[in-house]
């Protein structure tokens, strides 16, 4: 899910995937318009979602070009992604996000309805918020850090700094505040 050019080609391999193994999830980006219906047709699906916010730079027509509303669309699809019909079609949800307030609002959120906390799974990027990865995995949330690796990783990494700026700041700010 790289950019919203592979989108459709990306979900059409994945519920081909999917029906040979069901243990196959796809990535879902929360600064897309698309996403909201993208989800409703996962979740019929029964899939396995990973929730991100989104690192590639799209057009104002096609992604939330403020920060506020790419966390706003991101609570309300960890929402949906969490809520009582996707755990009777069998969706799991991996929220990943770095950003605590939307991990604390979605664990209140969460504690609220009644969601047990092994249906809230975190990822993070290995590194960063480490704190935040050890306090929830302490809490009982499930947790998975993600470790890039092999020849490729040095310039998928650049790739996500160099295609938005505010990455950058994110990462030095995580380096320093260590």
């Amino acid at each position: 899910m790289e950019g919203s050019a592979y989108i459709d080609s990306t979900i059409n391999l994945f519920l081909r995937a999917r029906a040979a193994n069901p243990a196959v999830g796809i990535c879902v980006q929360a600064y897309l318009y698309r996403t909201v219906s993208d989800v409703e047709r996962l979740i019929a699906a029964g899939a396995t979602i990973r929730l991100v916010k989104g690192a590639y730079n799209e057009p104002a027509e096609i992604a939330f070009p403020r920060k506020k509303d790419v966390d706003e669309n991101f609570f309300r699809l960890a929402q949906s992604l969490l809520g009582p019909a996707t755990a009777r079609s069998g969706v799991r949800a991996a929220i990943a996000t770095h950003d605590l307030a939307l991990i604390s609002g979605l664990t209140e959120w969460a504690a609220a309805q009644g969601i047990a906390k092994n249906r809230l799974e975190f990822q993070m990027l290995y590194g960063i918020q480490r704190a935040a990865q050890i306090r929830l995995a302490r809490d009982g949330y499930p947790s998975s850090v993600l470790i890039n690796y092999g020849s490729y990783w040095f310039p998928w990494f650049m790739r996500r700094l160099a295609e938005r700026p505010a990455n950058v700041l994110f990462l030095a700010r995580n380096i320093l505040s260590r």
